[in-house]
């Protein structure tokens, strides 16, 4: 029994007490919550600070963006403003944008050191160069769409302009689509980073995917299709690099497999 003078009793007795290992679990959880939140605020405060930088070059980058489209337009055309507030609210809208990718590296450092200390030695040797990877191909994506499929896009779309249409667009319109485009591209140019990691967890082997090759171009394509305007030269201009990165993903994983260990027997 239970003693009812001293309640202190219940909280002693070996029913009620908080056991050390329970006590360590807590510990270690609000350790690693508070690891969490200064990672989280050194992602912020890296974000805030890339803000700041672009904010006075808002409508400098806003310029540059609009450049593929304005190089193909008529003389005298331009792109408008139909809101009031649209002026201010899309080059800052363009900065936040810019300021996020500029920082993405540090925001994801701070994931990575959040994570990699619950990682085997294995897992940090093959996930590090997948992080980087997948960060410099979706930069390459940014730039392929800027540099090569948005100028084709607009190519085409401007020539195809009926007569007696002046072809000007809202800035809130175009910052949308532009941004649309570019982003789908980055993500498109990270196909041979799931190749890889399919490979890597063993959902599937070279082989397979090698056999697979016909329909995964047939996918490629589809995918490109519904990213791109249905002019075909941007469906081909985006479907080429992912075909091409798919095999160099299917190279680096045939190049995995051979060298990995074989299991030790029993």
């Amino acid at each position: 029994m239970l003693s009812r003078a001293n309640p202190m009793a219940r909280i002693r007795h070996p029913r009620f007490a908080m056991t050390e290992r329970d006590e360590a679990l807590g510990e270690g959880l609000m350790a690693h919550l508070l690891e969490l939140r200064l990672r989280l605020m050194r992602a912020l405060l890296a974000l805030g600070i890339a803000f700041i930088a672009a904010v006075p070059f808002a409508n400098d980058l806003y310029g540059w963006l609009a450049e593929p489209l304005l190089r193909f337009l008529p003389e005298g055309g331009q792109l408008i403003a139909i809101d009031v507030a649209s002026p201010f609210f899309a080059p800052v809208k363009l900065a936040f944008v810019v300021a996020l990718l500029a920082a993405m590296p540090a925001v994801l450092y701070q994931a990575w050191a959040f994570v990699a200390p619950g990682l085997y030695k294995h897992e940090k040797r093959m996930a590090l160069p997948l992080l980087v990877a997948s960060v410099l191909l979706f930069y390459l994506g940014l730039a392929f769409a800027y540099y090569v499929l948005l100028p084709a896009m607009f190519a085409f779309l401007t020539a195809t302009v009926p007569a007696g249409v002046a072809m000007m667009t809202d800035i809130n319109a175009y910052l949308s689509f532009v941004l649309v485009m570019v982003i789908a591209a980055g993500l498109a140019f990270e196909l041979p980073i799931a190749v890889l990691i399919a490979i890597l967890l063993e959902w599937v082997t070279p082989a397979q995917l090698s056999e697979w090759r016909g329909y995964v171009i047939v996918v490629i394509a589809i995918l490109a299709a519904l990213l791109t305007p249905p002019d075909g030269l941007s469906m081909i201009l985006l479907m080429i690099p992912m075909w091409l990165l798919y095999e160099a993903g299917l190279v680096v994983g045939r190049v995995l497999v051979r060298r990995k260990p074989e299991p030790a027997a029993s």
